[in-house]
């Protein structure tokens, strides 16, 4: 039933101008060029590609002979005369010409829970395909509907096979279909493997429009997808709802299409139409038409999935090989922070990098600095808790001579240094108020005055700031000035603790062993089993730089072509965990196991006192302390001193 007419429109339904929609008050152009009234970014688009003509209230569209072609409902056309509800396939772009009202609905495609129906229905498996046999295709008179038929297949083979976005082609699919097949109504559902999880789909009302609704059985899905079989039914009587009661009569179809897609041996969903015009039911021949058109249908989805996957994962690694930087980890989370990197660099954005000791703050700034616009510049970095407050000062903005008694001359300090460039402030933390001021003044104003100097300097510098203490907290104590913070915290990278993204561990050990083994002259061709092990399963309150400091110590003290675990630092050894299949070896077994037996009898002999058993163990009670925590043995001590 159609609505009352509206101004005529093109509704974007995929695509980059998807759910865009334009008014078609004069004759507008489409393509790849600025000077378009509706421009497609589309290698697929040319630059002047077709255009829609008004002429006496009628709606010509044309093709500019156009490198791809412009398809109407799936047929390629050099001109024609466009009709509401038709669908303009323009590159990756499908339109929708609209001139009357559609009833809009939140959701196109409306999943029912009936049961599958009890009235007859025709069912058809893979192998009594005649469309997709080519002896039983042989075989059949040449009649012009089967000459027709074949005729849309080939047209449909090859405008499909053009196509590589997923959603462009469920659409124009849509369309072609309704060209051969008399349906009403019609859907092109993509599930996740046999689970009938929903991927994407597009439903189409060929007379209200892509808003109306189409209702589709829950049950005829599954059977449909477990069992790949191909149902055409012409009864529909006594069909209830959801909730077991009639439905309208204009909801109710006289006859039901749904077929299969297969791709590979696996359902990745189903071809579904229905009408309710009882001149024109659906009969066996249209059952084996879309049938032949699911098969090249699927074979086409699925080339275009991954086409798109490719082309996913090849923005990603172009985005990985163009990004500058000294880090090293694949992780997911690290693949955040080069991504967050790439889009922060171009900028001249102040950035505050926060993260845990230890955690490559520095190597992050530089690499903001190295993929920006700034990199033939200088990088200067800047520990504020390496320099006392009163250097400081004169390491941050230079002196003039005669500042102060030392000032036997003009410095130029951090800053000025830096122009151009990027000025990298490690600890930003530990600057003290007066300092704190003086750098916001900077920030703001950017220009400073050199220590004893009375001219202003402008300056051109991005600022990069990092700490490892919570400065939202500093500010709260007012131990730190909020509007400093503020004028920091512009763009904010948190960089994850080595913990967070174990799955690098043995990368970065790997990276470690190899660079420390060439400075050292020594030959070392990786990490022993056992070695990993004891890496994993270490916390690593250091982070990167403790794992760097600990696979240095293991080349310099090691003697064999392996980091072996005794190579490694006596923390990682005391914190492996015992009594799996991956442990290091029986002798850091043993050796574990004594420590334990030996604090444990020392403890019982000082009568629970640590100062005493330290004495007695010979070890200071600090230490004392640390292996009790690295040897797991506080809720042992717990339990040994409730039962006494």
């Amino acid at each position: 039933m159609r609505g009352p007419p509206v101004q005529p429109k093109l509704l974007a339904l995929s695509g980059p101008l998807r759910k865009t929609e334009f008014l078609l008050e004069e004759t507008v152009c489409m393509g790849s060029a600025s000077s378009n009234p509706i421009r497609l970014q589309d290698d697929g688009v040319s630059a002047e590609h077709c255009r829609i003509a008004v002429e006496n209230g009628r709606f010509i569209l044309t093709d500019l002979e156009s490198s791809g072609g412009t398809f109407v409902n799936g047929m390629p056309v050099k001109e024609r005369e466009l009709d509401s509800g038709d669908q303009i396939a323009v590159g990756e772009s499908v339109f929708l010409f609209q001139t009357e009202v559609s009833r809009a609905h939140s959701n196109p495609l409306q999943l029912d829970d009936e049961p599958a129906k009890k009235a007859p229905v025709q069912q058809i498996r893979r192998e009594e395909l005649l469309y997709l046999n080519p002896e039983a295709l042989a075989a059949l008179p040449q009649q012009e509907r089967l000459s027709r038929n074949l005729s849309a297949l080939l047209r449909i083979s090859a405008a499909i096979g053009s196509i590589r976005d997923v959603e462009s082609l469920q659409w124009s699919l849509l369309g072609m279909i309704f060209d051969v097949i008399p349906a009403e109504r019609g859907a092109v559902v993509l599930v996740k493997d046999s689970s009938l999880e929903i991927l994407s789909h597009v439903a189409w009302d060929r007379a209200a429009g892509p808003d109306r609704p189409v209702h589709v059985s829950h049950a005829l899905l599954r059977k449909v997808i477990e069992e790949r079989v191909f149902l055409l039914d012409t009864a529909d009587e006594g069909r209830k709802d959801a909730c077991g009661q009639n439905v309208s009569e204009e909801m109710r179809a006289a006859s039901m299409l749904c077929v299969p897609l297969v791709a590979a041996h696996s359902p990745i969903g189903i071809i579904y139409l229905d009408s309710t015009n009882p001149a024109t039911p659906f009969t066996e021949d249209d059952l084996q038409l879309a049938s032949a058109i699911a098969g090249l249908a699927a074979i086409a989805i699925e080339n275009a999935r991954q086409f798109e996957t490719l082309g996913i994962e090849n923005q990603q690694l172009r985005a990985q090989a163009s990004l500058e930087h000294d880090m090293v980890g694949r992780s997911a989370r690290m693949l955040e922070v080069y991504k967050f990197i790439e889009r922060v660099a171009p900028s001249d954005a102040t950035v505050l990098i926060c993260g845990e000791s230890g955690t490559g703050k520095e190597l992050a700034a530089r690499a903001i600095h190295n993929n920006s616009n700034r990199k033939g510049h200088p990088f200067v970095a800047l520990n504020c808790a390496a320099i006392s407050e009163t250097l400081l000062e004169s390491e941050l903005f230079g002196h003039e001579k005669g500042a102060f008694t030392s000032a036997i001359a003009q410095k130029k300090g951090m800053i000025e240094m830096a122009e151009g460039g990027s000025l990298f402030l490690d600890e930003i933390g530990e600057l003290s108020p007066i300092l704190q001021a003086k750098l916001l003044r900077v920030l703001q104003e950017r220009e400073f005055t050199r220590v004893g100097g009375t001219r202003s300097i402008k300056i051109n510098v991005r600022f990069l700031a990092a700490t490892n203490k919570d400065l939202q907290r500093a500010v709260k104590e007012e131990k730190f000035r909020a509007d400093l913070f503020h004028r920091l915290n512009v763009i904010s990278l948190v960089l994850p603790p080595l913990r967070e993204h174990a799955e690098d561990i043995p990368v970065l050990a790997e990276y470690f062993a190899a660079r420390y083994a060439k400075r050292c002259n020594r030959m070392v061709k990786g990490i022993s089993p056992e070695a990993r092990v004891s890496l994993q399963g270490y916390e690593w309150p250091g982070n990167v730089r403790e794992l760097e400091n600990a696979m240095e110590r293991a080349v310099v003290i090691g003697s064999s072509e392996l980091i072996l675990p005794e190579d490694l630092p006596e923390p990682l050894l005391e914190t492996s965990l015992p009594g799996s299949a991956e442990t290091p070896t029986k002798y850091h077994d043993a050796i574990r196991n004594l420590k334990k037996q030996m604090i444990m009898g020392a403890l019982e002999q000082a009568d629970g006192s640590f100062t005493q058993a330290a004495k007695i163990l010979g070890v200071h009670a600090n230490y004392l302390h640390r292996l009790i925590n690295n040897l797991d043995l506080r809720m042992a001590l717990k339990r040994k001193q409730g039962q006494l």
